[in-house]
């Protein structure tokens, strides 16, 4: 197998066969993000692709799932995922889903026919960075995508059979768009309908550009319990049609929360109320890393 640079996968890939069929993000300017900050973004040769799944299957007598990385693989034409996919499902016929990293735009850029023949082929997830419902929050941290067009990729993916799992971002506004944030994001989850919605909170670290606004004061980041009232009120302005599956237990996350909206939402919020008293269980600060 061979990687280059720094590898990233959603939490619910870990025990997935990570592919790298691109290198780097097509955007690679979010400013709390330091991932491939060093790195430019280039499609790996098919050949090398599939000789890393070749040597895989001569290992493993297993492989359920695979996961496509880097960041935005979904980029690819069409007929170039096809193509993997089918490879995928040639070599490993076992496996029973295949994850992608998306941006908006891209799955915006792809027509329903081109999704649904995706999906038949083997395509099981798409994960969406969407960070905040808030327009001034996403110019702000330069995401390159407005709110809508995020909410309209996730739907086009779900009405063509695709599982998406969107990721939002607790404090990304800071303490000065705190409202907003929380406001917008809810009623984005709303909206959506997306079939897995996961929180993390926002942990900065170098070379993130607002890790250095951070340093210098320009940006001013939410306490633990700022955090807790702005998940609150995000819970608060979130109204579900659809079930939508809910998890805040990545390793940057003060309170780990699990359920299903609309369903759990009650009970999500009490845990929420708890931890905003002091009765709820908080992640120790030591525990919260990367």
């Amino acid at each position: 197998m061979r990687y280059e640079g720094n590898v990233y996968r959603p939490p619910s890939e870990a025990n997935s066969l990570i592919i790298q069929v691109t290198l780097g993000c097509t955007h690679n300017k979010c400013t709390f993000c330091p991932a491939y900050k060093e790195e430019q973004f280039k499609l790996r040769p098919f050949e090398a692709v599939l000789a890393d799944l070749r040597e895989v299957r001569r290992y493993y007598r297993h492989v359920g799932r695979v996961f496509f990385a880097d960041g935005d693989a979904f980029c690819m034409a069409t007929d170039k995922i096809m193509r993997l996919l089918d490879t995928v499902r040639e070599i490993f016929p076992e496996c029973a889903r295949v994850g992608i990293y998306s941006r908006a735009s891209q799955i915006l850029s792809k027509g329903y026919d081109e999704l649904t023949k995706l999906r038949n082929a083997g395509l099981g997830i798409i994960y969406i960075g969407a960070e905040s419902g808030s327009d001034e929050v996403l110019r702000r941290v330069k995401k390159g995508e407005s709110a809508q067009e995020i909410i309209e990729a996730v739907q086009k993916a779900e009405k063509a059979g695709i599982p998406t799992s969107v990721t939002l971002i607790s404090g990304l506004g800071g303490r000065e768009l705190m409202t907003e944030h929380a406001v917008k994001t809810g009623e984005m989850i709303s909206a959506m309908n997306a079939s897995y919605v996961g929180f993390l909170t926002l942990l900065l670290e170098p070379p993130a550009p607002l890790y250095t606004d951070m340093r210098t004061g320009a940006f001013v980041p939410l306490t633990p319990l700022e955090v807790m009232e702005e998940l609150e009120i995000i819970f608060e302005n979130t109204s579900c049609a659809g079930d939508t599956v809910f998890r805040s237990n990545h390793a940057s996350n003060w309170l780990m929360l699990k359920g299903t909206l609309p369903k759990d939402k009650e009970r999500m919020l009490k845990q929420i109320r708890q931890a905003k008293a002091g009765t709820g269980i908080f992640r120790p600060e030591g525990q919260r890393r990367l």
